[in-house]
């Protein structure tokens, strides 16, 4: 299944999408929502109705989760995920602009990403628990503020370089049935191809992430987990 977020009649709206169709939902999308019997056609979804497909009260994103990346760029194999968080309010939905940065902040870079969707509460599961916490998973833009990142020698600025407005992007729905052993990610940038990667070639696949995370954290339903980005 294919779910959306968007507005209609001015609210907040769940869909399912099948096809060029939006079947409407009520209630909680981690907790049997329910059609309403409304259909709309995706056509008349206007462009700035897109809404992130769940509103996530964390993002964490993944560093050097790929070989290639890590080959290329001379990294050594990492023992443990790498990571760090986002602010859920950099997220932002299919379609919608991100806002320009101040001129001082320096050079934005994009980061083509898979991204996990929570489902159920995860907290020092077991390993084979993992795959029943995964709800689904969708497309991120990972963007990052690449010159403000190491600008202060004594302090990386990982969080501010990774949270102005806008650079959550992820959507536009999140496909409860998607195989990413078997897909590869593009990221166009102006239409030309900028990234054509595996999603096999990870360190930590998503239930390993998911696992290894919840040892941490507690991960929540609608949490989202970045897995990092290639070539």
């Amino acid at each position: 299944m294919q779910w959306m977020r968007f507005t209609h009649q001015g609210q907040p709206t769940l869909g399912l999408l099948q096809g060029d169709r939006v079947q409407v939902h009520a209630g909680s999308l981690f907790d049997t929502p329910q059609a309403t019997g409304e259909v709309k056609a995706l056509a008349d979804v206007a462009p700035g109705d897109w809404l992130p497909p769940c509103v996530p009260g964390k993002i964490v994103g993944l560093w050097n989760n790929f070989r290639a990346a890590a080959e290329k760029n001379g990294w050594a194999t990492p023992a443990e995920p790498l990571y760090f968080l986002k602010s859920p309010a950099s997220a932002t939905a299919h379609g919608q602009p991100i806002p320009a940065v101040p001129a001082e902040v320096g050079r934005v870079a994009y980061e083509g990403e898979l991204a996990v969707v929570i489902g159920r509460r995860a907290q020092r599961i077991a390993r084979a628990d993992a795959a029943a916490c995964i709800f689904g998973y969708t497309c991120a833009n990972d963007v990052t503020a690449i010159e403000l990142l190491f600008r202060d020698a004594s302090f990386p600025q990982w969080t501010r370089a990774k949270s102005f407005d806008g650079f959550g992007a992820f959507g536009p729905v999140i496909d409860t049935t998607f195989d990413p052993a078997a897909a590869t990610l593009r990221t166009l940038v102006g239409g030309r191809e900028r990234q054509n990667y595996a999603l096999a070639d990870m360190f930590f696949p998503p239930e390993e992430l998911v696992w290894r995370l919840s040892q941490d954290m507690t991960l929540e339903p609608g949490d989202v987990i970045l897995c990092g980005t290639s070539l």
